[in-house]
């Protein structure tokens, strides 16, 4: 459905945008007219890859918009659509993850988009690419979402205004698209950051440490006693052919996390009960995360970093469990490889130095990128003098992957004003604006607009040296820039 604030009459749109190029306005006619087919010459752009072909939209956009799908030159698949009544702005998004697959996957922008399909309905064009490959690889994943950009550019001409939209591990690769793309005058306009991850790689999975040792200490199982031993900050051992399940029933063998409380063992619920307090994490959210402690670390360390280990919990006290002093005496520990934590900082760390509008979206109870780092996320632009250019919005909702459609709605509109207007939002405002377009969705405005999140620290224990932000200054950013092989490499 349309925003309330979006036009309805079609011809009107032209005026009422002053769409900056002869081009796009032409190629936006003939989508109205729904003859569009190559773009024309005036609009064209060297590309890196063959142009967009049409598709099939979603069935949430059936006769709302048209839909194109492509692959760049780097192979990274890709979406995009454009809606019958486009109010003349594209968002660009940037998917969560990452995904573990070797090669780019063509359903994965398809579906993004059927998931986002609420920012086509009320009036933005759509762009979002599936990244070249899987795995980990934040600025891989922030040189393909700018990819996209360009794509859409060459098809369509430049849009009115361009924001960049993240969720999840999307929201930290879209914040990275704001620092490296975001400079270059007229690229974008402003970022959208929703449930981000936005602690960085260097500090943002420290609690997913302290899950793989902890575990192990309780559990013992992972790997067994009969099992090739190796250093638990490797995630999984390289050429292992344990699957999702099989580590899911290793978890339930310790916990019985799935089973009812009256169903495990004494022994199960002790070691439930420690794990879970000790680290913090949410009962529901305790397999994922293992998972990602599991098979995504496997990644990060043996693929990405050729066995380096970025990761250290020397130093950090575990509390909160039946035995503190025994589990501290018993945990494994190690240190970080200098150069594979300098690495992975310099792929995903955040430097702060944004010059863009930035609004962010969180929920209050998120199980999997915790509230908290939003404190992190603005230490980041505090400590580089940019906090100014931010606006953090929380709502009392208790999930990870997907908020009201109203709240996505009003976000963006909200980002839009800012950006056009110059006039900044509040949490206030954002909360009172949100009932007009819940009165077309109705999927609930859940704003707490006083609301303030605690320090990264009281949810995930720091490492020494660990609570400066941001964790990677520009200055930084730039000396290590210049090192041969700095890095995770495409």
């Amino acid at each position: 459905m349309n925003s309330p604030h979006a036009p309805t009459p079609a011809l009107p749109l032209y005026r009422r945008h002053r769409l900056r190029s002869a081009a796009l306005a032409a190629t936006v006619a003939a989508l109205l007219l729904g003859t569009a087919g190559e773009a024309p010459a005036a609009a064209a752009s060297p590309a890196p890859s063959a142009a967009p072909v049409v598709a099939d939209c979603p069935a949430e956009l059936a006769g709302k918009a048209r839909c194109y799908t492509g692959q760049d030159g780097n192979g990274a698949h890709y979406a995009l659509a454009v809606p019958v009544r486009w109010n003349g702005s594209l968002v660009v998004h940037a998917h969560g993850g990452p995904d573990l697959g070797d090669a780019s996957d063509p359903a994965r922008s398809t579906e993004d988009l059927e998931r986002w399909a609420v920012m086509v309905e009320e009036g933005y064009a759509w762009a979002g690419s599936s990244y070249r490959r899987g795995g980990y690889g934040t600025r891989m994943a922030a040189a393909d979402t700018e990819s996209v950009r360009r794509v859409f550019l060459g098809r369509f001409g430049k849009p009115e205004r361009t924001y960049v939209h993240g969720q999840s591990w999307g929201g930290n690769v879209a914040a990275k698209v704001a620092e490296t793309y975001g400079t270059e005058p007229g690229a974008y306009d402003g970022v959208l950051l929703t449930n981000g991850v936005l602690g960085g790689g260097s500090r943002g999975y420290d609690y997913r440490v302290d899950l793989r040792v902890v575990y192990q200490y309780y559990c013992g199982n992972h790997p067994r006693p009969t099992e090739q031993r190796y250093p638990l900050w490797q995630g999984l051992r390289p050429g292992s052919t344990m699957t999702s399940a099989g580590l899911s029933a290793r978890l339930r063998e310790c916990t019985g996390f799935d089973a009812e409380p009256a169903e495990r063992t004494a022994l199960q619920q002790r070691n439930l009960d420690d794990i879970l307090a000790v680290t913090g994490i949410p009962e529901r959210s305790l397999e994922s995360h293992l998972r990602f402690a599991t098979f995504t670390f496997r990644d990060i360390v043996a693929t990405r970093l050729g066995g380096r280990n970025p990761f250290s919990n020397r130093g950090v006290r575990y509390a909160g469990s039946h035995d503190d002093r025994a589990l501290n005496a018993g945990v494994e520990r190690f240190s970080a490889d200098p150069a594979a934590r300098r690495d992975l900082s310099w792929d995903s760390d955040l430097t702060g130095r944004v010059s863009l509008p930035v609004l962010t979206l969180h929920a209050i109870g998120d199980p999997t990128a915790f509230v908290e780092h939003e404190s992190a996320y603005r230490a980041a632009l505090r400590g580089a003098g940019r906090e100014h250019r931010l606006v953090q919005t929380f709502t009392r909702e208790s999930e990870h992957s997907g908020l009201s459609s109203a709240e996505y709605a009003n976000s963006i509109a909200a980002l839009d004003r800012w950006a056009r207007t110059g006039r900044k939002p509040t949490p206030r405002s954002l909360a009172a604006s949100c009932a007009a377009f819940d009165r077309g969705r109705g999927t609930g405005c859940f704003y707490d607009p006083a609301f303030r999140p605690s320090p990264y620290a009281s949810r995930v224990l720091p490492r020494p040296g660990g609570l400066a932000w941001p964790a990677m200054t520009a200055e930084q950013e730039r000396a290590w820039g210049r090192i041969d092989g700095v890095g995770i490499a495409p």
